[in-house]
């Protein structure tokens, strides 16, 4: 992360704390072994947290809100792709 002179080091100290609180919420107690293998996730609540890096969403609670959602998302669209895979795999025996 970087910062212009001029910006107020206590707000991104604050912002950075604000990413790690909703990170060890989601992973439940996070470590690096998690940044490292779901780097996409700690990605998308950074981008649902920051949006050209200023603060878009401070409320954790609508943050953890908003990953479920993409979460639940992401679930129906594996099912959705196994069962067009065991479709496909039916047709082609």
């Amino acid at each position: 992360m970087r910062i212009d002179a001029d910006d107020n080091e206590l707000e991104v100290l604050e912002i950075i704390h604000h990413f790690v609180e909703i990170l060890d919420r989601y992973f439940g107690s996070v470590c690096e072994l998690d940044l490292i293998f779901n780097f996409h996730k700690a990605y998308y609540i950074l981008d649902e947290i920051l949006i050209a890096g200023e603060l878009q969403e401070s409320s954790k609670k609508n943050v953890a809100r908003l990953i479920a959602t993409q979460d639940s998302l992401v679930e129906a669209a594996k099912e959705e792709a196994s069962s067009i895979s065991n479709i496909i795999a039916q047709a082609t025996k």
